[in-house]
């Protein structure tokens, strides 16, 4: 079992940066699959990228692809998600999952543990 943690949200400026982590608790947080997610005010939630926990790999979704970057350090119990040229289309609840042992997905109903979520807000 694993509880999550975000930060880092807040309000920027168009074309602004912000990195937001996700803290974890619990053993063995290197035999998770981690995720981000985000959900818009009337949307869906949204796959946003993912990090597989046997390879390492990692994937993100086309509209995030080149301005997003997932990074994890298991010794800190702690995944990451840096965004740059944000837009006010990435305002949003952004939310870190949790799955062990998992295949990596984009479905959010793959994922079994959920943080809180930390809101960005992206400013024209």
């Amino acid at each position: 079992q694993v509880q999550l943690v975000e930060s880092g949200g807040g309000l920027v400026q168009a074309g602004g940066s912000l990195k937001l982590s996700c803290a974890g608790s619990g053993r063995a947080f290197g035999t998770y699959t981690l995720g981000w997610f985000r959900q818009a005010p009337g949307k869906d939630r949204e796959f946003v990228a993912a990090s597989l926990w046997n390879s390492g790999s990692k994937y993100s979704a086309d509209s995030v692809k080149g301005r997003f970057s997932l990074s994890r350090d298991n010794d800190k119990n702690t995944v990451y998600l840096q965004m740059e040229s944000l837009t006010p289309e990435d305002t949003a609840v952004y939310y870190c999952a949790a799955q062990q042992f998992g295949a990596g997905s984009e479905l959010y109903e793959r994922y079994k543990y959920w943080g809180q979520g930390t809101q960005v807000t992206v400013s024209s």
